[in-house]
């Protein structure tokens, strides 16, 4: 567990203990203590809420809904945020389990009583003050964290302006889709471009299991807009009562709706490890010169990631960003000897991290292209989060997000804080 002090110049100077509760009206005589709410506080304090773990577990146990102050005068070249909106990805759900390949930096620079790490790793904010010395940053501009570890499950924060990406332009985009940029369409935009050598030109195929997932509605969205072809998998949806009939049909249309995106050809993971398979690939793909499939996206493994392997054309590249099976990823050798498939692995953290420049301008990118209606964000559950927000709605929203088949990822939209 990394710890970090409270000698922090930022947070040290700007991080007060919360006074929401103040002495108001007198029920049957007596004074009664009331919890109110002051969005600038005393002194031009503004209060603050945040959804923080000090320990790792499952979110419905670890996380608690902290309350802090922070203070109007902001160190130089800092600017004070309000949340817009903020996702709940599943990797935010590992890191509070502990099981992410980043840990988070927990402390108590906003007074909590445990060393803690506020949860999330993607959001928009609202500038809402700045410092004098502060760079471009103006009251009311949106801008997103430049690198991950930020901790956006908040209602408001305080961070040096150069830590921070910008929007440009925020008209004709909403807060959610600037909000949801960063991680999946941006993972979608690298693994299509970075990992082929050479690039995928027009006209070349790629396949991907999870298809249906944030990145996979990403890459079938880009990829189409470039001119390549994709090959999307997906998982047979489940009927509700006797007979499959409901669960073909919601199959049926989850394929529908991808190919509405640009999908080429949607199959269920049961057509996909079938034995005819081959033959339908081949049929698909027999325009390519002997090329085939050049590049596979797996975030699934296990089997899936092995038939994704095999259906790559010789010296094709698999690219694993992800495993929800939570199964190894297992090749045969001749896919390595006869066949030159080339196997690696992309963490969007690390190359976000390393390339800040061109992170901010692949969001700028796919915004533009939102903002022409050339994009669309995957399916989304609006979380409320006000002021009054129970604690346990916010906790329950994220323990839900590796739950089985749901409507649309969970996103934090924040109203009166």
């Amino acid at each position: 567990m990394t710890k970090t002090r409270a000698a922090d110049p930022i947070l040290r100077a700007v991080v007060r203990p919360s006074a929401s509760a103040r002495w108001s009206g007198r029920i049957g005589g007596a004074a009664s203590r009331t919890s109110v709410r002051w969005k600038s506080g005393p002194y031009g304090y503004t209060q603050a809420k945040a959804l923080v773990f000090s320990e790792y577990g499952e979110p419905k146990d670890v996380l608690k809904l902290h309350t802090y102050s922070i203070s109007p005068d902001l160190p130089a070249g800092s600017v004070l945020l309000r949340t817009l909106a903020a996702p709940i990805n599943p990797a935010d759900v590992n890191t509070i389990q502990g099981t992410y390949g980043a840990k988070p930096t927990f402390s108590s620079l906003i007074g909590t009583g445990a060393p803690s790490a506020v949860g999330g790793n993607e959001g928009v904010f609202e500038v809402v003050s700045s410092s004098s010395s502060s760079s471009n940053l103006e009251k009311g501009d949106w801008v997103i964290p430049a690198k991950t570890g930020f901790g956006t499950w908040r209602t408001h924060a305080v961070a040096p302006a150069d830590t921070l990406i910008k929007i440009d332009d925020k008209r004709g985009i909403t807060p959610v889709q600037a909000a949801t940029v960063a991680v999946n369409p941006c993972s979608a935009y690298r693994l299509l471009r970075d990992h082929v050598t050479p690039p995928l030109r027009e006209g070349d195929w790629f396949i991907q299991n999870g298809a249906n997932g944030g990145v996979g509605r990403a890459a079938i969205q880009l990829g189409r807009r470039w001119g390549y072809r994709s090959i999307n998998i997906i998982r047979g949806r489940e009927g509700s009562g006797e007979g499959d009939e409901d669960g073909e049909a919601a199959t049926r249309a989850l394929a529908d709706e991808l190919r509405a995106l640009g999908a080429d050809h949607v199959v269920t993971e049961k057509e996909f490890l079938s034995r005819d398979f081959r033959a339908r690939l081949a049929e698909w793909t027999r325009d390519t010169g002997g090329a085939g499939v050049r590049l596979g996206l797996n975030c699934v493994g296990g089997q899936s990631a092995q038939a994704v392997a095999a259906s790559l054309g010789t010296g094709g590249t698999m690219v694993t960003y992800g495993g929800m099976s939570r199964r190894p990823v297992s090749l045969p050798t001749g896919l390595l000897i006869f066949k030159d498939v080339r196997f690696v692995g992309f963490w969007l953290s690390r190359w976000a991290d390393a390339n800040p420049d061109a992170k901010a301008r692949t969001v700028a990118e796919i915004l533009d292209l939102a903002r022409a209606g050339a994009f669309r964000e995957a399916p989304l559950a609006p979380v409320p989060w006000d002021w009054e927000t129970p604690p346990e709605t916010l906790s329950d929203a994220v323990q839900g997000t590796l739950q089985g088949f749901r409507a649309g990822k969970g996103v934090f939209v924040f109203g009166e804080t």
